[in-house]
């Protein structure tokens, strides 16, 4: 996957961005300025559960990863769960759960779940990479990202991203995600091997979405980071400039708004959706 380099005139400088940042700001301006730009940054609502049992499963598959090649049984990955879930939940919010209870339910099914994905693998299909940074320079952008898992098979370096949601994602999802696009465009650039398969892994069901893109594919999602990166590097240096009102970062209120860590400081998104339980998204 050949980069896209300006060649005339002086270097250009380059826009450093990551996947969940440039989403953040096509889903809503504000939100991106609270976020990235304000210090002190505005205060926050509660933890999502949903975010602590995927913070949890992440961090125990890449710690299974790392066990040597006989350990690694669904009884390990069961137990990286068990260890890391008293850190996960620790303070007065609990990690978001609505009780002790209820964090103490979902530790026990965030082990199930991982011990019951690990058991689908081959321990000894050693990755290419497990929670690896990759990155890549594509026009005027510095595009760079966490890789939950780097699988070679065949010759070819497949993107593998873990999730662990409510719904199963489907091709679809695996298709149009700019960050799996650019997962892949940054592995193949980073690791120097043909990279164009990506694939979501849902923990929950065990289900596989799977796309495989061609160059022309990964171009549109880069060209698209690269202009979408251009508008946040213009907000960031009018930012600096003092430009810090609606006329550069205009809300965006919709129904996600119940899901945004912001709300409760967001005249227009408070007035389109009250802030959802912050257990609310967990699976059934």
């Amino acid at each position: 996957m050949s980069d896209q380099q300006p060649l005339s005139g002086m270097p250009q400088r380059l826009t450093s961005a990551t996947p969940t940042r440039l989403a953040t700001w096509q889903q809503c301006p504000r939100r991106y300025r609270y976020t990235y730009l304000d210090r002190p940054r505005p205060p926050k609502g509660p933890p999502w559960a949903h975010n602590t049992v995927g913070a949890v499963a992440h961090l125990a598959l890449a710690s299974w990863w790392r066990l040597p090649v006989a350990e690694r049984t669904p009884a390990a990955a069961a137990e990286a769960v068990n260890e890391a879930w008293p850190d996960a939940v620790a303070g007065p919010a609990r990690g978001g759960f609505a009780d002790d209870e209820h964090g103490t339910a979902w530790q026990a099914r965030v082990s199930e779940m991982v011990a019951r994905y690990t058991a689908t693998l081959d321990p000894g299909a050693e990755p290419r990479g497990v929670e690896r940074t990759v990155s890549i320079v594509y026009g005027g952008v510095a595009l760079s990202g966490r890789v939950d898992r780097i699988d070679e098979r065949d010759g070819q370096l497949v993107v593998v991203d873990y999730k662990t949601g409510r719904f199963a994602p489907d091709l679809h999802d695996a298709k149009s995600s700019q960050a799996l696009a650019i997962y892949a465009a940054a592995t193949w650039r980073t690791l120097r091997t043909p990279c164009t398969q990506v694939e979501l892994h849902h923990l929950p069901s065990g289900e596989v979405a799977a796309w495989d893109h061609d160059e022309a594919s990964v171009r549109r999602q880069l060209d698209r980071a690269d202009a979408v990166a251009s508008e946040t590097a213009a907000a960031d240096a009018a930012f600096r400039e003092g430009s810090t009102g609606d006329e550069t970062f205009p809300p965006q209120p919709s129904s996600l708004c119940g899901w945004c860590d912001f709300v409760g400081i967001c005249p227009e998104g408070s007035q389109t959706a009250s802030r959802r339980p912050s257990w609310s998204a967990l699976p059934d």
